[in-house]
This record gives structure tokens, sequence and C-alpha cells, in this order.
């Protein structure tokens, strides 16, 4: 894994369902950024409430879910057409050991939830001997 994450360091964030993801499934679009502190997942959730979605770690793994629900049927039109899609969505993300997962922020504003992952300190493996 580390061999992985030297030749590209936001491997780290794979969705780890990418592979099983139906290509109709519902899902979520999400851009991954980093600076000198922190990694920056936004997630375009447009229409939902900040109250259908949720956001967890579980086993260092990162779960984003979000629910949109249809909030009354029309019996009355005639559609010709539904393009709007309703349901769960999901998007899991391994966090490994580069994120301090006590500091994990969140904030959603207009439709983009802003996920904020910052960087754990860098643990020393390695220490100098004194010889007597």
């Amino acid at each position: 894994m580390l061999v992985k994450l030297s030749k590209d360091p936001l491997k780290l964030f794979d969705d780890i369902w990418e592979q099983s993801q139906l290509p109709s499934a519902p899902a979520f679009k999400v851009d991954i950024t980093e600076d000198s502190e922190a990694f920056h997942i936004e997630a375009e959730l447009p229409g939902l409430k900040k109250e259908n979605i949720t956001l967890g770690v579980e086993d260092d793994v990162l779960i984003i879910k979000a629910e949109n629900q249809k909030e009354q049927e029309e019996h009355e039109k005639n559609y010709h057409r539904i393009e709007r899609s309703y349901g769960s969505y999901s998007r899991s993300f391994n966090l490994g050991e580069m994120i301090n997962q006590d500091q994990i922020g969140a904030s959603y504003d207009n439709g983009i939830l802003t996920v904020t992952l910052p960087k754990a300190q860098e643990v020393k493996k390695s220490k100098e001997i004194a010889i007597s």
C-alpha cells in the first residue's frame, strides 16, 4: 500500500465500492483536493437537506450517505419523462493512517458538502541510539 501511496497519494481516497457499482446506480460526484494541512472532499448533493445527509468513520473508512425522498406523489399529472432520481446514495473512502480522525470536520452549504480531513502528524519510526 505504501508503494501505491508514494506514486499517487490521492489513491488513498479511492472509492472502495467503485468496481462493484452498477453503471446505472445513482451516485454523487466528489472533488478531492489537498493543501499542506489537510485533504478536502467536496461532495455535490444538490437539492438535499442537511438532515438527509450522514457522515461517519468506521474502521478507517469515511462513509457519506444521503437520501433524497420524493415529498408527495401527484396522481393528477401525466408524466412524459422523469429524470430526477430519488433514493439512497452512499460513497466510501479509505482513510488510512494519514488522517487525524479526531479532527475531521464538515459543513454543508448550497448543495455542497465539504469534509476537511486534517493530516496526522508524521510518526517517526526510527530513532538514533547513543552508544556508550
